[in-house]
C-alpha cells in the first residue's frame, strides 16, 4: 500500500472488477489502444493476466482509491524487468481534474525507483489528449523528458490514434 495525500494505492483486487469496468469506458479509452471491455469475463481475463505478471515481478498493477476507499482508477507499470518499463494511469471521468493522476503517478514512479531501482520509464499519450500531456509536463522538475516521434495508427476497432511516446529519466 502506498499512502498519498488524497489517495491510497493498493495492489489490484478482483473486488474492484465492476468498478474498473464501469470506469474504463469509451470516453476514458478514446485516445488509447485498448477499448472498453465487452464483458466482465473479458475484463477478468485481462486483469488476471496483469495480476499474474505482478506475481512474477514483471508488472505493478494498482487500484487508486480515495481516502474513504472508493475506487478512482488504476496506475500500472508494465515491463518492469525491461530497460524502460511503460507507465500508465487513468482516473474515472467523474474524479478527473482533482490532482489524483499526478499524485499517484509520482508516487508509483517513486515506488518503482525505491523498490526496483528503476529510473527510466516510457509514457505514451495521443497528441490530442491534452490532460495526459499536461500531466506528463508536470513531471519536468523531477524527470528529463525525451519526446519521441508521433506514430499514427488505426486500432483493430477503428480508432485513429496519434501516439507520441516519451522517455522519462529521473533527474
Amino acid at each position: 500500500m502506498i499512502k498519498c495525500e488524497k489517495t491510497v494505492i493498493v495492489p489490484f483486487d478482483m473486488k474492484y472488477l465492476q468498478d474498473y469496468c464501469s470506469g474504463f469506458n469509451t470516453e476514458i479509452t478514446r485516445y488509447q489502444w485498448p477499448d472498453p471491455f465487452e464483458t466482465l469475463d473479458d475484463a477478468r481475463d485481462v486483469l488476471q493476466g496483469f495480476l499474474d505478471e505482478m506475481e512474477k515481478g514483471e508488472t505493478l498493477f494498482f487500484s487508486v482509491l480515495s481516502g474513504n476507499g472508493d475506487f478512482l482508477g488504476s496506475v500500472e507499470i508494465h515491463g518492469l524487468t525491461g530497460d524502460c518499463p511503460e507507465v500508465g494511469v487513468w482516473i474515472k471521468k467523474a474524479e478527473q481534474h482533482k490532482g489524483y493522476a499526478y499524485e499517484v503517478l509520482r508516487a508509483v514512479l517513486d515506488y518503482a525507483y525505491s523498490e526496483y531501482g528503476r529510473n527510466e520509464f516510457f509514457y505514451e499519450a495521443d497528441v490530442r489528449n491534452e490532460p495526459s500531456n499536461r500531466l506528463l509536463r508536470r513531471l519536468e522538475n523531477e524527470y528529463r523528458i525525451t519526446d519521441l516521434e508521433t506514430e499514427e495508427m488505426i486500432t483493430d476497432s477503428g480508432k485513429e490514434l496519434r501516439l507520441q511516446g516519451h522517455i522519462l529519466t529521473r533527474i
